[in-house]
């Protein structure tokens, strides 16, 4: 297939996921939209893979979830190779190992291979556990015969690749795989790839194996200039990676530039974004007087005032969006008659933390006005 000129990512997944429904290609779960596809053929595609010479040489592969691999999962069980497979959406930490039962069988195995398996017979691996990674295999939703591929565009493969190269798992030298269909091997712009794209040296579809030959340079480690607030409070593992590199001297602006991590001197990763009690997102100031911020006289330096809440705006909405960018405060003063409310942090360094999260921030299409409260006072 060869997408139109002036093509974007977005445009290219739109293009596979319709020809995949309309051609009834996808396979469960549908609609493909949006997801890794999986396609009929996916277990005749992951034959392929026990015939590579990278993967008779693996001791380790790293397998991703999705169901198309399932079969590439059960495959190195079958050979008795180390399976990694990320944890969802990595809210748990990187890795999970599969570790089956003394004596599988060949359908025990295959169980292991799908998602109840892995969450049935696998262990966490940790940053300090020194892992080597000898093969990658990964989902995509387009890749062209040059390597260069698309996801389903969350990010999250190009993350764990930069995270575990920062872990030192893999290198330059290790081999990444993908499992396609035919029907979403196209052309790919070079121009619409980024320094954090992972790209491929094998595409297995179910009647061909291309070795790409890509010598473009894969990801170096994280771009933390791509990462946002709201990453750093979902993935905990990578607020831990992120004090390690800056330890080691090296530069970890974030995206949000407000958000800088010279604080985490003072505290720890896991309280810059969120504190650790926060009664505030269970119990409204709601009886404070108009003007007053829970009787405590005038804005302190750790408070954001949020104006221009929608007339229908109810706090629960509020806090909603609040917990979503990582900014949940340790009180909320909800004056929803007069569209404003006030955050209480717990110093003024988190509140500025939190007001870097909080720029944008929308209640359905009305744009929040969010600034500190004392500034907001001084106008």
């Amino acid at each position: 297939a060869r997408p139109r000129t002036g093509v974007s990512k977005q445009d290219i997944r739109e293009q596979i996921w319709d020809y995949m429904e309309s051609q009834n290609i996808a396979d469960f779960p549908r609609p493909v939209h949006h997801r890794i596809p999986n396609f009929k053929g996916a277990a005749r595609a992951a034959e392929h893979l026990p015939r590579l010479q990278a993967f008779h040489t693996a001791r380790t592969v790293k397998v991703n979830p999705d169901a198309p691999q399932k079969n590439a999962r059960f495959f190195v069980l079958e050979s008795k190779k180390t399976l990694l497979v990320p944890t969802p959406r990595l809210r748990t930490g990187l890795f999970n190992k599969i570790t089956p039962p003394p004596g599988a069988t060949k359908d025990i195995l295959r169980k292991c291979a799908t998602s109840q398996g892995v969450r049935s017979y696998s262990t966490p691996v940790g940053l300090d556990s020194r892992v080597l990674v000898d093969l990658v295999v990964v989902g995509s939703v387009a890749v062209s015969e040059k390597g260069w591929r698309i996801g389903k565009g969350e990010g999250y493969a190009d993350l764990e690749y930069a995270m575990m190269v920062s872990m030192g798992a893999v290198s330059e030298e290790t081999p990444v795989v993908t499992i396609v269909h035919d029907c979403q091997v196209v052309d790919i712009p070079e121009a619409l790839l980024e320094g954090h794209d992972i790209t491929v040296n094998y595409v297995l579809t179910p009647t061909r194996v291309i070795a790409t030959g890509c010598e473009r340079p894969k990801p170096t480690g994280i771009t933390w200039s791509k990462i946002s607030c709201e990453m750093m409070e979902k993935i905990p593992i990578l607020r831990r990676l992120l004090e390690r590199e800056m330890q080691a001297g090296k530069d970890v602006t974030l995206q949000d530039e407000l958000w800088h991590p010279s604080s985490l001197q003072k505290a720890p990763p896991s309280t810059v974004t969120r504190p650790q009690h926060v009664p505030g997102l269970e119990e409204d100031s709601m009886g404070a007087a108009p003007g007053s911020l829970q009787g405590e006289g005038p804005p302190r330096a750790a408070d954001i005032y949020v104006g221009n809440l929608p007339r229908d705006a109810h706090v629960s909405d509020l806090k909603r969006a609040l917990r979503e960018l990582g900014a949940a405060p340790l009180r909320l003063t909800w004056q929803g008659p007069r569209r404003r409310a006030f955050l209480h942090y717990e110093d003024p360094a988190s509140a500025q933390q939190a007001l870097s999260c909080l720029q944008g921030l929308r209640l359905g299409t009305d744009t929040l006005r969010v600034a500190l409260a004392r500034q907001q006072r001084d106008k």
